[in-house]
């Protein structure tokens, strides 16, 4: 029961971090290495917010959400949407992509260390609660809370209003989108937004209860990458699925095991699923 617990915790913030990238990269097809680095920059604001100004990280997420929303809109328009007008394949605007958010990772990761270059934890509802006969801290259990009524009304949106149903008419088939009268580009740039500030909002809640630095970005950056791909590629469903399986195996193989195994069980996890199912748990096969 501590397994699944404390698994079902961990998978609350990791699914809010895929689904971040999902949109990011099933609607923009974008593949955004620099995903971990903005979730990093969310935890860092709810640190400098909590500390300067004794600021809720609940509240934060009101200031993170709008700021990380209007910042990955302009780096999709300045940056980004260049490389997807000049790319002739999706091929190429993958390999561009690659290249271009690898470089942006680097430089928010330079701007992070500038600002505050250390470790940085707080404490914010550490007193210990017991659910289901398992002693878990609170703020774990506030930010799997705030992870799934997030996810839910992401889910909702994505599927019941207008907007919504228009990202996921790019996520299947762009031209397709395009030829029906959705702007692409406009709904490329929002999902890609949307998927930042997401992030971001993941950011501040972990950093509720996990110590971080500026340069751990890229372990974010991959855990959410095999999500992404385990769920499928575009399906938000899917991202929800395989983050509560990873939070599970995770949780597992540092209980029963050993915790420093916990980032060799997670790509032992991608690459059986590269191999055996490269389509995801809710994607279809090519044809």
């Amino acid at each position: 029961m501590d397994i699944l617990v404390s698994g079902l915790l961990l998978a609350g913030t990791y699914a809010l971090m895929a689904m971040g990238l999902n949109l990011q990269y099933g609607v923009a097809r974008i593949m955004n290495l620099a995903n971990g680095e903005m979730l990093v920059l969310g935890a860092l604001a709810a640190f400098w917010l909590f500390v300067t100004y004794q600021v809720s990280p609940m509240l934060t997420l009101f200031i993170v959400a709008p700021v990380s929303f209007a910042g990955n809109w302009l780096i999709y328009r300045i940056f980004l949407r260049p490389l997807v007008r000049r790319s002739k394949s999706q091929g190429q605007l993958e390999v561009d992509s690659i290249l271009a958010t690898f470089g942006m990772s680097f430089a928010l990761v330079g701007i992070m260390v500038s600002i505050h270059g250390e470790y940085f934890t707080y404490k914010y509802l550490s007193e210990p609660i017991t659910l289901l006969g398992t002693t878990v801290a609170l703020n774990r259990f506030v930010a799997f809370l705030v992870a799934v009524l997030i996810a839910g009304a992401l889910y909702l949106w994505l599927n019941r209003t207008r907007p919504g149903v228009a990202v996921r008419a790019v996520a299947v088939d762009t031209e397709a989108a395009g030829l029906v009268g959705i702007n692409v580009p406009r709904i490329s740039a929002i999902a890609f937004a949307i998927g930042g500030a997401v992030t971001s909002v993941g950011g501040s809640l972990i950093s509720t209860f996990i110590t971080l630095d500026a340069s751990i970005g890229v372990i974010f950056t991959m855990k959410a990458l095999i999500i992404v791909i385990m769920g499928g590629v575009g399906d938000i469903r899917g991202a929800i699925v395989a983050a509560i399986i990873l939070g599970l195996v995770e949780t597992a193989v540092a209980t029963l095991i050993d915790p420093g195994l916990t980032l060799a069980a997670a790509y032992l996890i991608f690459l059986a699923v590269l191999l055996f199912r490269p389509q995801g748990i809710f994607g279809r096969r090519a044809t």
